[in-house]
């Protein structure tokens, strides 16, 4: 992603110095990915017996080399994960609270021109919503909305924060980016979590699936997470939708790449990655370059090496078995019994979902799977 440019969505195309957005900036992307295709038998080896790598390493754990070695690298994943995070997997819930948006994004099914059924949940809703997550063991839940400024609004958002705080000791939210100062008055009211998906880090693809709204202006959204980190948001949430862009291996370089720089930025904050894959939504979106299980295998055991401090987070959208598959590779945190529209935990919604999920299992259902595999679901790790 380049520095320059024109003014998009009334938000200047330029990164604070001093950021973790303007670290990533300064790393020749291309370079690393060139990294892949050249990387040998022996540097993989290297890495591997290691025991551990950085942001850096990533391209030689995503090249053929490593390929043929999933399986070793499979084995030093796991070892990490169990060093670093023990036999422990947080458990948390989306709490969508609009479908409403003005954006036009092509791959995302609230989109403003998908003609579907719209909602925005009440706080009252929103509440009852939130208890009914929480008879369900969660104690760790994620709001989630459209991006409309005038009803998702900055009141409307610090209202429900300020609502649910009583109910879930730990609140995040996936909401439209905002200015720091915003950011303050959320996590005042209670809000703990920020996470912010660039979807794309590809200059061109982002132009092109974001065709209309504030999210256009690629620079703002790519400094958010570092605006919440300053504003005291205790825990950053990052990842690339894979499908978009037709490389998904210079995504994750990418993405490693930022979450490396907000470890070492904002060394307070735990930081988190996510590489969800594209599923069916309203409008049809087809991917550019489907991710396959083995692949996702591979790249989840390369991030893990490469940040092992990392959090790696993996939703509803993969299947069951592959979900309980990588648990042990190194993911640390898992939604379970998603809804991905307005409501559908206290009641039926009419609202349509933003996508379809893949995983269909209950919460108990999930925290059953985790046990069986030997590890401890985690439904609670903070209070403020």
């Amino acid at each position: 992603m380049t520095g320059v440019g024109v003014e998009l969505g009334s938000r200047p195309t330029q990164v604070p110095a001093g950021t973790a957005a303007a670290d990533l900036l300064a790393i020749d992307l291309a370079e690393w990915r060139r990294r892949v295709e050249t990387a040998t038998a022996a540097d993989v080896g290297r890495v591997i017996g290691a025991g551990r790598g950085r942001a850096a390493d990533l391209p030689v754990l995503l090249s053929a080399a490593a390929t043929a070695r999933l399986e070793d690298l499979a084995a030093a994943a796991h070892r990490l994960t169990v060093l670093r995070f023990g036999r422990a997997v947080r458990l948390f819930a989306p709490l969508y609270l609009s479908n409403e948006c003005v954006s036009v994004c092509t791959y995302c099914g609230f989109s403003a021109g998908n003609e579907i059924a719209r909602r925005t949940l009440t706080v009252d809703e929103a509440v009852a919503e939130a208890q009914a997550l929480v008879e369900r063991g969660f104690r760790h839940v994620l709001l989630v909305a459209g991006e409309h400024a005038r009803i998702i609004s900055k009141g409307y958002l610090e209202e429900v924060v300020r609502a649910l705080a009583p109910l879930v000791p730990q609140l995040s939210v996936e909401v439209q980016v905002w200015d720091e100062a915003t950011y303050r008055r959320l996590v005042a009211a209670g809000c703990d979590g920020l996470i912010v998906y660039q979807e794309t880090y590809d200059d061109d693809t982002y132009a092109d699936v974001h065709r209309l709204g504030k999210k256009r202006n690629a620079l703002w959204r790519l400094a958010a997470p570092d605006r919440g980190a300053a504003a005291g948001m205790r825990r950053l949430g990052i990842g690339a939708l894979l499908g978009l862009h037709g490389d998904w291996r210079a995504e994750a370089l990418a993405v490693a790449a930022h979450a490396e720089a907000l470890t070492r930025r904002w060394w307070r904050c735990e930081v988190q990655v996510s590489l969800p894959r594209l599923r069916p939504a309203a409008g049809g979106y087809e991917p550019a370059d489907p991710v396959d299980d083995r692949s996702l295998t591979q790249l989840v055991c390369a991030l893990r090496l490469c940040l092992p401090d990392a959090g790696i987070s993996l939703s509803t959208r993969e299947p069951a078995a592959l979900r309980d598959a990588l648990v042990p590779l190194g993911v640390t945190t898992l939604s379970a019994g998603s809804h991905t529209e307005p409501g559908g935990y206290a009641g039926e919604s009419d609202a349509e979902p933003q996508f379809e999920i893949s995983d269909d299992r209950s919460p108990a259902e999930v925290a059953a799977a985790l046990r069986s595999l030997g590890y401890d679901p985690v439904w609670k790790d903070w209070q403020r």
